[in-house]
C-alpha cells in the first residue's frame, strides 16, 4: 500500500512539474494550450504515459507532433526538478474523455428532452 501511495504522488509531481515547464519554458507553437490530466508511471518508473486534453481538437495531429518533438527536452528539464531514481521515457496520449462525456451529456439531454415532449403528448 506504501509503494502505491508514493507511486500517485509521483505521478502528480510528474503531471505538475510537465504542465508547468510546458507552460513556462516550451517555446513549440505547435503545442498551444494543453491540459495534463494524468500520468500513469511504469512501476519500474522507466515509462510515463503523460494524458492531455485540448480545445483545439482541430490541430491535435500538429500538437501530438510538437509534443513526440519535445519529449526529450521536457523530460530533461524534469529531470532538473524531479530526484528519482529512474526519469521516465514520455509518452503523450490525447485523453479524449472530456469530449465523450460531453458528448454523452449532451445525448442525456437529448434524450430526457425527447422523453418529456412524448410524455406531455400521451396525456
Amino acid at each position: 500500500m506504501k509503494h502505491f501511495a508514493r507511486a500517485e504522488r509521483v505521478s502528480e509531481q510528474v503531471r505538475r512539474d510537465l504542465a508547468d515547464i510546458i507552460r513556462s519554458e516550451l517555446k513549440d507553437p505547435r503545442v498551444g494550450m494543453i491540459s495534463l490530466t494524468a500520468v500513469d508511471l511504469t512501476p519500474d518508473y522507466a515509462h510515463a504515459k503523460v494524458f492531455f486534453t485540448t480545445l483545439d481538437v482541430s490541430r491535435l495531429p500538429e500538437i501530438e507532433r510538437g509534443l513526440a518533438r519535445a519529449a526529450g527536452f521536457l523530460r530533461r528539464e524534469l529531470g532538473h526538478r524531479l530526484h528519482i531514481h529512474t526519469l521516465p521515457e514520455l509518452h503523450f496520449i490525447h485523453d479524449d474523455s472530456l469530449e465523450r462525456g460531453a458528448n454523452l451529456s449532451r445525448l442525456i439531454d437529448e434524450a430526457a428532452a425527447l422523453s418529456k415532449e412524448s410524455g406531455t403528448g400521451a396525456d
